[in-house]
């Protein structure tokens, strides 16, 4: 399994389906992309109180330093890392984000290279990794060919911000036939019908939007969000993860405590970019974002954990 992942060289001839690499004989189980994430999660909520599930961004600032990002996170217990796919037109991220998008294709980042690094770090690596990625790319490359690429170079799962749910069935379909997980996201300001609809649809996990508008850091975390998490958990039975504006340690405490995970992006890459104007090299750029990383890994407790079905 291990050396075939790591092949780029045979997932770009030959982009086989789930199908063709279980009858070759490429990976042990062809269902493995959605089981690898409800193990991940079932494994750390034992024996914490929630997770934490960082977001790098592809290629930024190269494909050597992702790879070692997310190694750092599996390193230290996360049981998904997002990995987002840089697009110039991207709907849902803040000026942090969409900077980093706009350095990695200034510099010549592609979708394909986004493959090959996921395909290099998959063997390294047991946490899931989830492709953050807009619906204008999937669309250009083909749905169901993007879901079986995706699936055959390591990824485990998608989000697909700007899709919304009416219109989500043929990419559930395609993911699910692909093995992936298919993530949904739920705003602050969505309806209840709406809600249950994507917690139904979704799965893998949840993603629950803390806050309205754009990703970015924020001061604090909204009151309501224990109740709205409760809710979603009860009509999906998966677990439910907070995203947009989680940037500290605390936060991370306060999120787990009513959450299974708590998702952090733009205070890393925030992160990344401070190294980035300090002149810093790669290793000293990678000892910065781990230090970050276990920081923020401090406000997942311990104790009994939780059940999941």
């Amino acid at each position: 399994m291990a050396s075939w992942y790591a092949s780029s060289a045979v997932v770009g001839r030959i982009h086989p389906k789930p199908w063709l690499i279980k009858r070759l004989g490429l990976v042990s189980v062809a269902r493995m992309p959605i089981e690898r994430i409800k193990d991940r999660f079932q494994t750390r909520l034992a024996h914490e109180t929630g997770t934490l599930l960082p977001y790098f961004t592809a290629g930024f600032p190269d494909c050597a330093a992702t790879a070692e990002f997310i190694r750092c996170a599996d390193a230290l217990g996360s049981a998904v890392v997002e990995v987002g796919i840089p697009y110039s037109d991207s709907i849902a991220d803040g000026p942090v984000i969409q900077e980093s998008f706009n350095e990695a294709l200034a510099h010549g980042h592609t979708l394909e290279a986004t493959f090959d690094l996921v395909s290099g770090v998959r063997s390294a690596v047991s946490c899931g990794l989830v492709a953050m990625v807009s619906y204008s790319i999937v669309h250009r490359f083909g749905v169901s060919a993007f879901m079986d690429r995706a699936a055959a170079v390591g990824f485990d799962g998608v989000i697909l911000p700007d899709v919304p749910v009416e219109e989500s069935a043929p990419m559930s379909a395609a993911a699910g036939s692909a093995r992936l997980c298919h993530i949904g996201l739920v705003a602050p300001t969505t309806s209840t019908s709406r809600r249950e609809a994507i917690a139904r649809s979704s799965t893998g996990f949840v993603y629950q939007i803390a806050v309205a508008g754009l990703t970015g850091e924020r001061a604090s975390i909204p009151s309501g969000l224990p109740d709205e998490v409760a809710r979603l958990k009860g009509v999906s039975g998966l677990p439910v993860c907070v995203g947009f504006g989680i940037s500290t340690a605390d936060h991370v405490r306060e999120v787990c405590s009513f959450a299974d995970g708590a998702i952090v992006g733009s205070a890393l890459i925030r992160r990344i970019n401070d190294e980035l104007k300090k002149g810093s090299e790669r290793g000293g750029m990678v000892n910065s974002v781990s230090e970050f990383l276990a920081e923020l890994m401090t406000g997942v407790g311990g104790g009994a954990g939780r059940d999941h079905d």
